[in-house]
């Protein structure tokens, strides 16, 4: 069974990675500096950036290492200053959620992110069956990078119904899957924690999309309090 919740706090999305040593710092500050679009430009930027929902000027890559909304506030892209590989969150307003749109079972608030903007947060009012679905286009991701998935959620009181672990899955584009168990009895109430699904490295010039999932319906019992914020995917330091 799972044991791998960390907690995150609320406005905590970008990846940060605390050097080991002065000489690694100023390595990195060096490679970064004066980092332009007529040097270098991440990834599938400009493709990912066709879903923007402001304009971007890509050629100051500090914008890119704060983070840049896609599709309404469905998904947020940033780039990790420690890899420059992509990372993206798939918020909870584009996961397929069992009953989501159904008021009785799922509510929608919103939570306040970086500066002023507000995303929706999925929030479970009474449910028994749990069903979370995602999934990523692969090749949106910086190829060679060894990437991690993570849920990110938060119990609030009163919760109840969580006896039974949950189960987490992610299936890669060749169908390999990784499954396990987490157990959220224990978890801190009030704190965004995030679950971890698994693990990968992205291939060049690979196609397909990477599937994960949070869900548990066999145990029959009738659950509150769960939040979720989404899902992310970022370099694995």
């Amino acid at each position: 069974m799972g044991s791998g919740l960390s907690h995150q706090p609320d406005t905590q999305l970008q990846s940060e990675v605390s050097p080991t040593s002065q000489n690694h710092e100023n390595h990195q500050n060096t490679k970064t500096e004066g980092i332009t679009t007529s040097t270098w430009l991440p990834h599938n930027c400009e493709t990912i950036l066709k879903d923007a929902d402001t304009p971007i000027d890509t050629s100051s890559i500090d914008q890119l290492y704060a983070g840049v909304f896609l599709n309404k506030k469905r998904k947020k892209y940033w780039v990790d200053k420690a890899s420059h590989g992509n990372c993206f969150m798939v918020y909870a307003r584009d996961l397929l959620i069992t009953w989501g749109e159904d008021n009785r079972y799922w509510h929608w608030p919103y939570i306040k992110e970086t500066s002023e903007e507000v995303v929706d947060v999925a929030e479970m009012l009474n449910v028994c069956w749990l069903e979370l679905h995602g999934k990523f286009e692969i090749s949106m991701l910086t190829p060679g990078i060894k990437y991690e998935v993570v849920f990110m959620v938060m119990l609030k009181d009163p919760a109840y119904g969580w006896e039974v672990p949950i189960n987490v899955r992610l299936i890669l584009p060749d169908g390999n899957k990784q499954e396990h168990k987490e157990n959220l009895i224990e978890t801190p109430r009030a704190k965004w924690v995030e679950i971890p699904v698994g693990e990968f490295t992205a291939e060049p010039k690979k196609e397909g999309f990477v599937e994960f999932s949070l869900y548990e319906y066999e145990g029959g019992a009738w659950k509150k309090g769960l939040m979720v914020k989404g899902a992310a995917i970022r370099p694995k330091h």
